[in-house]
């Protein structure tokens, strides 16, 4: 077993075994970043030191390798069972290829390449990779570099890398991981806040018009960024890049739900609730815990634990009104609905809409996030789940207005599989899992998120039993049972 050793580290100085190592991991499950953001407390109040990754030098190229793979199957909007079919190989071993858990075997190149119609770049992107690892090798195998003359030379070998890479050509699209690494350890400049705010809004605009999976990649690496600033920023000036870090990890944290990776986005929520406390900022905490227990409620977490996290985030707001009180009530609303506790959900909704009359303003950061037309989907959910047809449809109406202006179609779906779900609660069971059906299958696949995908599934199960053998609710199952492309 590897031994994880605990030493003072420049936050400046990025190893790249290190670096590569771990990235593939952390663009996939978000696992490293929760860890570095969790010692906030430890750097800013006890011993300064941070815990170091265990490194495998040997990963290198299989971890980069791994990435580009993905990133060539998401830009093809292909499942993992897709590609494993097509090459003829056990979709969990390609998992692990693209993990870099495993070696990728040069035959396997070409048919690749082929399959993703990369024209050859995914082989020249091979044969980069492994040249670079030869450099690495050869030029990174002293011991980490900590201060002054050590860190120009790690510079240079950074940019020895680059230019192998320049100078072998042809990567396209694929040199995107190599640009996005060079781009995160060559940039030792601390950003300004107004900058980042565009960054969160930049992101924030992406989650909204993009693939998740897009979206999830370039998150990660601003993530790094901000953590590594935070790292070198005066305490007395910690806590607007805290306050940046907490929006980021909201974003991803979202990302990875619409992604169904549940396990990681949990860890995310956490993170971001951590660093919106650590910042000071009520009203971004409270925002927070309302934007985790929305999304709880698609497969991420039972209706009585997430009523359970809110009815904390509750005690923790008090009784003055604010826009974070509103917003958690707001989801308290939506979660009793599928508690099927109607007359409570209702009444919740009555303590929103009061508590928005005053219109509090938002946190300063990502402040469209907070102001989203939350009030007219939650009434949506809620007269849906009471089979209130004409309710359901007017708060549908004040919804879709305010996704005009947001743009986020995810929810113009949801909107549509609502009305199916009213319809099949009030007896329209064939009538209603057709609608649901038609929905879906005019998303292409890489629209179709795990959100569009569970509140499919709560449809399937609102279907009474005596029905489900309904020729109509045999094909809306075996839909259902094709994952998301870009979740696999």
């Amino acid at each position: 077993m590897t031994t994880i050793t605990t030493k003072p580290i420049s936050p400046a100085v990025v190893q790249w075994g290190e670096v590569f190592g771990v990235l593939g991991k952390a663009i996939r499950c978000g696992s490293w970043i929760p860890q570095l953001t969790g010692t906030v407390t430890t750097i800013t109040r006890k011993t300064m030191t941070r815990t170091s990754l265990p490194v495998r030098p040997n990963a290198f190229p299989s971890r980069l390798l791994g990435y580009a793979l993905r990133w060539w199957r998401d830009a093809r909007g292909m499942s993992l069972r897709e590609v494993a079919e097509a090459i003829r190989m056990d979709h969990s071993h390609l998992a692990k290829l693209e993990r870099g858990e495993r070696p990728i075997q040069p035959y396997m190149v070409p048919d690749l390449d082929r399959l993703y119609t990369a024209d050859g770049q995914l082989m020249a992107f091979h044969t980069a990779i492994t040249h670079l690892d030869q450099i690495r090798a050869s030029t990174l195998g002293m011991a980490s570099p900590i201060h002054g003359k050590d860190e120009d030379m790690e510079r240079r070998r950074l940019l020895q890398l680059a230019a192998a890479t320049a100078g072998l050509g042809a990567l396209g699209a694929a040199g995107e991981p190599v640009r996005q690494l060079l781009d995160l350890s060559l940039d030792h400049e601390s950003r300004s806040i107004e900058e980042w705010e565009l960054a969160v809004a930049a992101h924030l605009y992406g989650l909204r018009t993009r693939p998740a999976a897009q979206v999830r990649d370039d998150l990660v690496v601003d993530l790094m960024t901000a953590q590594r600033q935070l790292d070198r920023t005066p305490i007395q000036d910690k806590a607007e890049i805290q306050r940046v870090i907490a929006a980021l990890s909201t974003l991803h944290a979202n990302t990875l739900t619409r992604l169904g990776d549940h396990g990681a986005a949990l860890r995310w929520w956490r993170t971001a609730r951590v660093a919106a406390h650590e910042s000071g900022d009520l009203q971004l905490e409270l925002g927070i815990y309302a934007t985790e227990t929305g999304h709880a409620n698609y497969g991420q977490r039972d209706p009585l634990s997430t009523l359970h996290l809110i009815q904390g985030a509750q005690q923790i707001a008090g009784t003055t009104h604010s826009l974070g009180l509103a917003l958690v009530t707001c989801s308290e609303a939506k979660t009793l609905a599928l508690l099927g506790r109607h007359d409570e959900a209702c009444r919740a909704l009555n303590r929103t809409s009061d508590l928005l009359e005053a219109e509090p303003p938002p946190p300063s950061i990502m402040p469209n996030y907070w102001q989203a037309g939350q009030l007219p989907f939650a009434e949506n959910l809620v007269h849906t789940y009471a089979g209130n047809e004409a309710k359901a449809s007017e708060a549908k109406d004040r919804s879709l207005v305010v996704l005009g202006v947001t743009g986020d179609q995810q929810y113009t779906s949801i909107l549509q599989l609502h009305d199916a779900l009213c319809t099949v609660l009030n007896g329209g069971t064939d009538q209603g899992i057709q609608r649901a059906g038609t929905v879906i299958n005019a998303l292409p696949a890489v629209q179709r998120s795990n959100m569009i995908m569970e509140t499919g599934r709560k449809l399937l199960r609102a279907v009474p039993i005596d029905r489900r053998d309904r020729p109509a609710v045999g094909e809306f199952r075996e839909l259902l049972a094709l994952p998301p492309a870009t979740s696999a």
